[in-house]
């Protein structure tokens, strides 16, 4: 399968273990795909920035994980500018997060997040999280690419 084929997942996360967990769930679900990594909010919109501009290293994702507490912008920001912002408002994102506050929730979609994935504390349920999320989404939805 050619890498233009592969699903493209950008993760803005801070937290370099949880990164790592990630890219691990998702490389282990068999599903394939094209993990990039932000550690702010800030740097997520420079990755976008740069794949809207065709730098190769910076592929279009056609899926963005966010998670909402970050220092500096932080995910709630992030989420607020690229939904206001019509060269990325169609990008889907899921946030993925400790938080289970409905506060957060009901903000976050209020803003069209496309699903709320509350981070499981069980390294074995998290893999089974992220896999079955990974699976639905590459499966089953419906993505265009730019």
């Amino acid at each position: 399968m050619e890498s233009e084929n592969k699903m493209v997942i950008l993760i803005v996360e801070d937290d370099m273990a949880d990164q790592k967990l990630v890219k691990y769930a998702l490389s282990s679900c068999g599903v394939r795909c094209d993990i990039h990594c932000c550690e702010s909010g800030e740097h997520a919109l420079d990755y976008l920035i740069n794949s809207r501009s065709g730098i190769p290293q910076n592929p279009s994702p056609d899926i963005i994980l966010l998670d909402l507490n970050m220092p500096g912008m932080g995910g709630k920001e992030f989420l607020r500018q690229i939904k206001a912002n019509e060269s990325y408002c169609a990008i889907p994102v899921v946030i993925l997060t400790t938080s289970g506050s409905e506060t957060d929730i009901e903000y976050c979609y209020k803003l069209n997040a496309s699903g709320y994935i509350q981070k499981p504390t069980s390294p074995t349920e998290f893999q089974e999280t992220v896999g079955k999320f990974t699976k639905y989404w590459s499966l089953t939805s419906l993505v265009t690419r730019k």
